[in-house]
């Protein structure tokens, strides 16, 4: 009796198809909670998810004067020092809050790192704090538009940001835009 087999594909490649999505599934839940320590301006907690060579950024494109423009660019040294100043910035105290929704992850081959991008809303809930903040007091205004490029990289399964870049449509900040997006 002849029997015939059929050799099924090898899934030699298949646990490294699991761990480039338990890398991806990582990386977005890093991008979630770093939005809600945002959102609750645990800034020191934000930045401890960050690699020691983390790059920050804020840049818009003007297409009045046709540039690319750079509002800030930082190291994490440098995010720190503004962290440790932001109790004596000038603000109104009005909270902001971020929507993000992470639109792709790409992890590289070697699982080392991932790119990500990401939308956010930023909305701020106006406080009475000042003359004729009364009359917005209560309100939740839109405060910013934009994408996050993040870069990551990924060590023993555990991402850290490496960088990123806030790509906003807004070209005018105002207070409370000096706080990490």
């Amino acid at each position: 009796m002849n029997v015939q087999t059929t050799e099924r594909p090898s899934a030699a490649g298949a646990p490294a198809a699991a761990a480039k999505g338990d890398a991806a599934a990582s990386v977005k839940d890093l991008i979630y909670r770093a939005t809600i320590m945002l959102d609750d301006q645990q800034w020191n907690d934000w930045l401890a998810l960050c690699a020691d060579d983390f790059v920050y950024q804020i840049r818009s494109w003007s297409p009045e004067i046709n540039k690319d423009m750079t509002y800030m660019h930082a190291k994490r040294t440098d995010m720190q020092h503004l962290i440790d100043l932001l109790p004596k910035h000038n603000t109104d105290h009005s909270p902001l809050t971020r929507h993000t929704t992470v639109y792709t992850v790409d992890v590289a081959e070697d699982g080392k790192s991932a790119k990500a991008i990401s939308a956010f809303i930023v909305h701020q809930h106006m406080l009475d704090t000042g003359s004729n903040s009364h009359v917005s007091a209560g309100e939740s205004h839109l405060f910013l538009v934009g994408k996050y490029h993040d870069e990551f990289v990924i060590e023993d399964g555990t991402p850290r940001f490496k960088a990123r870049t806030v790509r906003l449509q807004e070209r005018r900040l105002d207070r409370g835009s000096h706080w990490p997006i």
